[in-house]
């Protein structure tokens, strides 16, 4: 099993990250720790998140940290993380695009 990112989810992990690192950098260094905590469980469990009620679809699921949101997607080797966002956000159908995705 891979884990791969798209670069939207990325370049979301980098700005969410710096935006709390601008008034405790301590705690986005923490935060970052979690998400990918939570994702290395998938290696093991890549069903273990919920599906995401918008999208319905069996394949597109998501883990909650926190206040935020990591979606996915599973395929029968790979893991492709798609988006990180607040929980509070809207996803939007062409957020789950995984062109360009990235294996790490």
């Amino acid at each position: 099993m891979k884990i791969t990112w798209s670069p939207l989810a990325v370049d979301q992990v980098r700005d969410i990250a710096s935006y709390i690192a601008l008034d405790k950098p301590a705690v986005a260094v923490q935060w970052a720790e979690k998400i990918f905590n939570s994702i290395d469980i998938l290696y093991e469990f890549p069903e273990s998140g919920r599906v995401v009620p918008e999208i319905n679809r069996k394949e597109i699921r998501e883990l909650v940290q926190g206040n935020y949101r990591v979606i996915y997607k599973t395929k029968p080797k790979e893991i492709l993380i798609l988006v990180v966002k607040s929980y509070h956000q809207q996803l939007k159908e062409n957020e789950i695009n995984v062109n360009g995705a990235k294996s790490i």
